[in-house]
């Protein structure tokens, strides 16, 4: 990874902290998002290396369209922790380079990547120049989660126990917003940290 790019900044958070709302804002203001969770899909679409790696490892795993069968996937993976450390290496490298490529081809004054697990992976993601964490109480994700996804809290309590915890996210932090309020109180804080990374990028330059 030796091509300079511009100013990069991974975007984190917990599920349902509030990356999502966070994203559009920035966007709002012109600067590209990179989302890795998009970027999950696009490497395993039909005719890619990463579907036919999936197909290979864990047989036949395809909806009728050709498509990977994602509800079936996610059950699987809850399941089996060992089916998800099986899947995560094989579509999290191809998801770093594709974040990686994009961040390269980007010309604007500065980039976010939203990645959603980046303190689970964090050695692989060095060359990014600031890490912002959107940060909420594990009550709250608890509650937004319940309320987002219909699920159960049985449910809910896995999936929050297979992401890293609070204080870990916290540890990589360089920036934190705070999304434990109304969402409004999001402008302000996305539009301070705007200005800041102007001045980063440019002071860079």
């Amino acid at each position: 990874m030796s091509e300079r790019h511009g100013y990069v900044v991974a975007l984190t958070g917990g599920i349902a902290a509030g990356k999502s709302a966070v994203s559009r804002r920035f966007e709002a203001l012109g600067i590209h998002v990179y989302d890795a969770d998009v970027a999950a899909r696009e490497v395993v679409e039909p005719g890619t290396a990463g579907l036919a790696a999936v197909v290979a490892a864990f047989g036949q795993v395809l909806d009728a369209e050709g498509r990977l069968d994602r509800p079936a996937m996610r059950r699987r993976i809850f399941a089996e922790p060992s089916a998800r450390q099986a899947l995560e290496a094989i579509v999290h490298p191809l998801v770093r380079e594709r974040l990686h490529e994009q961040a390269l081809a980007d010309r604007g004054p500065y980039c976010l990547l939203a990645v959603p697990l980046l303190a689970e992976n964090i050695a692989h993601y060095r060359w990014v120049d600031r890490v912002l964490l959107v940060d909420v109480p594990e009550a709250v994700q608890m509650r937004r989660l319940l309320a987002r996804d219909g699920i159960d809290a049985a449910l809910a309590e896995r999936m929050l126990a297979n992401q890293a915890s609070r204080a870990q996210r916290q540890a990589i932090a360089d920036d934190v917003i705070d999304n434990g309020g109304e969402e409004a109180a999001l402008d302000e804080q996305v539009a301070a940290l705007h200005r800041k990374y102007l001045e980063l990028a440019a002071s860079r330059d």
